[in-house]
């Protein structure tokens, strides 16, 4: 069995260690560490496009729920168009309702945004389907909707908080996503470890999302003491140089 890695990176350096240690490509966000990640600059998308690794960006206009109102949703729909035009291979988006179901008129905007600039765009639907699934909704059902929705792959860590209490769901999406004629990929995240790798690798997933990170604080030397920034979570070059080597990545990658 082969896998694709997926490094969450925020800056240059991050996309260039990720090169460097064969990831498949790379999920380019801003803020990783204070919000959990929001749409990165279009500079950062060009200069992370010009290393030559996959970009795909996460298109998420600010912290907190996945319910946008429909200002929103057009700012992520330029969003997607701006960053496809910077050059990148792939967005990484989601949206849901008030009841946590998908937002499928949302994710059909956003789809038709991509595809309208990339034809070839890959569209992942990140961890919002964790909140789907908490939510009540059928795990299946919603892989179901994202495959008509022409999704390629999800972000999921089991409709649990990290990935090892959502397993017996991430197991249940794998089997479900290798019966389907529209092949959606399963990439597992959600406090991945270097130790958790062969876990993952039978359960059958496709791909692997990590941060592989660490924490510094530039802030610090910036501002007045008690004022820094929160942590910059970088990316830890030795970190994600063992999390490569411990997996079978696919040819190319």
């Amino acid at each position: 069995m082969t896998i694709d890695l997926e490094l969450a990176v925020q800056d240059l350096d991050g996309v260039r260690t990720a090169q460097a240690v064969g990831a498949t490509r790379v999920e380019l966000c801003a803020a990783l560490g204070a919000t959990g990640g929001i749409t990165p600059s279009v500079g950062t998308i060009r200069a992370a496009v010009e290393t030559g690794l996959p970009v795909h960006v996460l298109v998420r206009p600010r912290p907190g729920t996945f319910v946008y109102t429909s200002d929103e949703i057009a700012v992520i729909e330029a969003d997607i168009r701006a960053a496809l035009r910077a050059g990148a291979a792939g967005v990484v988006v989601g949206a849901l309702t008030d009841e946590a179901s998908i937002d499928t008129k949302a994710l059909g905007r956003f789809v038709a945004a991509a595809r309208g600039i990339l034809p070839r765009a890959e569209v992942t639907f990140h961890r919002a389907i964790d909140t789907a699934i908490a939510g009540g909704n059928d795990p299946e059902s919603l892989l179901g909707t994202l495959s008509r929705a022409g999704v390629n792959r999800i972000l999921t860590s089991g409709g649990a908080t990290d990935w090892r209490r959502g397993l017996p769901v991430l197991r249940r999406l794998v089997a479900a996503a290798h019966g389907q004629a529209a092949r959606v990929e399963v990439m597992a995240g959600g406090g991945v470890r270097l130790g958790d790798l062969a876990a993952l690798l039978e359960a059958g997933v496709d791909a692997i999302h990590v941060s592989a990170k660490q924490s510094i604080n530039p802030g610090a030397l910036m501002t007045a003491p008690g004022q820094g920034d929160p942590d910059y979570e970088s990316t830890d070059p030795e970190l994600a140089a063992q999390i490569a080597a411990a997996l079978p990545l696919r040819s190319g990658a």
